[in-house]
Formats: C-alpha cells, structure tokens, sequence
C-alpha cells in the first residue's frame, strides 16, 4: 500500500518550543525493490543493490522531472559503475548523488536513523513509560513524570526516584541519551533498575516493556474573565495525534468552554493524513489543501461536514510551525475558522513519501508541492498571522527555560489571543464579555510587542 506524507522540517529556526524533537517523522511506504532480474542477479550480495533501488525511487516518484537538472540516468551509471568497500562507502556515495537534487528534504537514511524515524512517527515506543531528567553537575538521572498506565507507574516506580544503575550498568558515568537507550527494549522483555528513593535504602525494581503511546496533545481549562477557555497543545502530527486530538476536544466541549485555543508553536509537522484529519475536526466544509506533482495534476482535498465543535477558535503559530503544522493552519485561516496570531511559520510546502530500502535503510523522496485553500505558495515565507506578536528575546528564554509560563499571562501571544479569542466569543454569543486585564508588569512588554509588530520575517 501506498501512502504520501508530509514530512516535517529539518531546519530550526529560533522560536519557543526547542524541547521538540528535532529529527524528522514521517512512516514509510513499503515499495517492492524496482529491479529487473537481470539487474538484481547481478548486484547480489552487493551495497549497489540498495543505491539502485534508491535511484529507481527518485526516478520514479521525485516532483522534479527535470532533476534540478541534472542527468539522472548517467548518475545511475555513476553509482553503479563504483567500487564500494563498504556499506558506508556506499551510502556516502548515495548521499552525494542526493544533494545534486538541491533539495534538502530528499535524503536517505541509515537503518539506524530510518528505524529511528518511523518510531517517532509512530507515537509509540516499547519501554516503561518514564521521562528522566540528568543534574548536570552530579549526573544523578531521576524520574520527573511517569506515563498513566504505564509500566513503570504499574511496578512502583515514583517522580523523584533517582536511577543508580539499569541492567546493572551504572549511571554516574552515562548521559542521559544512553540511559534512555539501555532503559528502551524489545517488548515483553525485562530492566532491572537500582533504585535510590528518599528514606529507603537502595532496592531493585524489574520492570517488563510495553508499547508506549507518546502523548502529542496537552489539554487544559483556563478561566480568563468570564470565559472558560479550552487550551490544546499539539507537538506533533504522529500517527495517534487526530485520535487524541478528537478527544481532547470532545472532552473540552463536555465541560462548556466557550472557545479554543490551539497552540501549534513549535510543532515541526509529521503526518499529511494527521493534519487533514485534524483539519476536519474544526471545518465543515471548505478545501483544506491542494497538492500537485511532477506531472501537473492537482489533488483538491475537501473537508467534509464533520466538524466536533462551532465555537471560536484561534490558533497560534511561530517560526517553528512547520509542514503539516502549516497545512492545518492555513486550512483553518483561507477557511476563515480561526484567527492566527503569532510569528510567520516556517515555510515548507512540500510532500515528501518514505520508503524502506532491502536493507532496512529508507529514501525521503520530494513527490509534489502543496497550496494552501486560496491556492498560496508559502515556499520560504510561511504563513503570515493574522495578528503578528514577536516576542523579545526575553520572553523567548523565559517561555522556553520554564515551559510552564506558556499559556500564561507571561506569554504575550498567548495573552493576545484571549483578546481575540473573546471579541469572538462575544460575536458568536451575542454578549458581552470581560477581557483579560493585563498585570502592570506585562505592560511594557505588550507595548514592546505592539511597536514591533511590523519587524516580522
């Protein structure tokens, strides 16, 4: 089965939500090697069976039939007609041939970094369900959250317990990226942790790996005036951010909110499907995106009336707002759904599809350009807010050294999108309501923002 996906942006660029994960996601499509018998016979048992079918993927599928151009068939004859030491050598080769395309989002992957991708994507992993955290002076990694239902939580593991060893590896000497890596595992198998808990001595916990589903979407009620409030955070379009993003809004709108707010700042994208399906959510009727590939044809994706909730929304978006974060945002805003505050996005407008290679290594391929509802190219420019909030250099280290202060009234554009989240809560109503007095601190700030509101990328 075939399937396109968005694939979410590579390049950073400063905004506030840094603690996102910085390697792309998207899953794969499982192709058949594009080979003939001749061909496959003869490259056997050889690193060039994997580049050739790499290159039938490109030749095949990239949105540009030109290849930036470029004469692909003699860079076939080219990779093929090398000697290669090693599977390294190989794909080094491979990875050169790739960047004559111009274009960074075509690229391939190791088996390591493509079984890492597709993980990601997934919202799953097999582990205990625990997030550490490392002292940077001591080394001591503890437990600062455990997943509900998870196994860690089942087996008594507790927020604060501190992790002397795993498997019996001692982590004074790890950083925190191994220890999450010895602690990950093979479903159904076990890891013994050395556990040190205040007013305890030392004691061993084993602990049996499950399926972990990552949660993506971070929900809360914020009472601002008279206004109940429904907040959601999406951090990425996984395979199951819809499915709880129907949820969360399902069970926001059983508790009566009066409005949305849905916060895609440094959202680096995912998956194409997740962000239709998102986009439905909040629209009944309307295109959401168009696509068109190498050979000019124009894919036109409606939504269909399926909407969870009428009630105001607006959606805030930064620099890092990225891909699938992009497609979503413009369907809600071409769409006249919600109002966008914020920074301009990112700027990607591109589909990319992944495919798994014999080896276990995998190809991003670029398979065709997106436009948003009103046929806008965001290409390199993203998409503009509605109302533009650029916060000071300040206000970024705080939002982005305390997570907490998001959604808070240290959070400029979050603050403007009260504002105007409540001057449609009073149209849709048909009432008046009271708006969020700003604390005398925050004053000159908004000031600040208001004067540089014009200085956008």
């Amino acid at each position: 089965m075939n399937q396109s996906f968005k694939l979410r942006s590579t390049t950073r660029s400063h905004g506030i939500l840094k603690s996102v994960v910085l390697v792309p996601a998207t899953t794969f499509t499982l192709l058949q090697p594009c080979l003939t018998s001749e061909v496959q016979a003869a490259l056997e048992d050889s690193p060039k069976v994997v580049l050739d079918e790499a290159w039938q993927l490109v030749n095949r599928y990239y949105v540009d039939g030109t290849f930036n151009q470029k004469d692909w068939q003699a860079t076939r004859q080219t990779l093929l007609g090398e000697q290669y030491v090693s599977k390294q050598h190989a794909y080094s080769a491979l990875r050169k041939a790739l960047a004559e395309l111009d274009d960074p989002y075509t690229r391939f992957m190791s088996p390591q970094e493509f079984k890492a991708l597709t993980t990601q994507t997934s919202g799953q992993l097999s582990g205990i369900g625990i997030r550490l955290e490392q002292n940077k002076a001591t080394n001591a990694i503890t437990v600062i959250k455990l997943l509900p239902n998870a196994p860690a939580l089942k087996a008594g593991l507790q927020v604060g317990d501190r992790i002397l060893a795993i498997d019996g590896n001692k982590t004074d000497v790890m950083d925190l990226k191994d220890a999450s890596s010895l602690i990950r595992g093979e479903i159904d198998t076990a890891v013994k942790l050395r556990i040190s808990r205040a007013g305890q001595n030392p004691f061993d916990l084993n602990i049996t790996r499950d399926v972990i589903e990552l949660p993506t979407v971070h929900t809360k009620i914020k009472q601002e005036g008279n206004n109940r409030v429904g907040y959601i955070r999406l951090l990425e379009f996984s395979a199951h951010a819809s499915e709880q993003m129907k949820t969360a809004i399902k069970e926001l709108e059983a508790q009566n909110v009066d409005g949305f707010v849905l916060d895609l700042r440094g959202n680096p994208g995912g998956l194409l499907n997740a962000s239709i399906e998102i986009a439905e959510m909040w629209l009944n009727r309307g295109f959401i995106v168009h696509t068109v590939d190498r050979k000019g044809k124009q894919d036109d994706i409606r939504a269909h009336p399926t909407a969870l909730t009428k009630r105001p929304l607006v959606v805030l978006v930064d620099g890092d707002s990225a891909s699938s974060s992009e497609i979503l945002t413009g369907a809600l805003q071409d769409n006249h759904r919600a109002k966008v505050i914020g920074t301009s996005t990112f700027g990607k407008a591109l589909v990319q599809s992944v495919h798994k290679l014999s080896d276990g290594s995998g190809v991003a391929i670029t398979v065709s350009q997106y436009f948003t509802p009103n046929g806008t190219d965001i290409s390199h420019k993203g998409i503009t807010p509605d109302i533009p909030v650029k916060l000071t250099p300040e206000q970024l280290q705080t939002l982005y050294s305390d997570p907490s202060q998001l959604a808070t009234f240290n959070d400029p554009q979050y603050m403007q999108a009260i504002r105007s989240l409540q001057q449609s809560i009073h149209s849709h109503n048909g009432k008046p309501q009271n708006s969020v007095a700003i604390p005398k601190q925050n004053r000159k700030a908004e000031t600040v923002n208001r004067a540089q509101a014009d200085s956008m990328k």
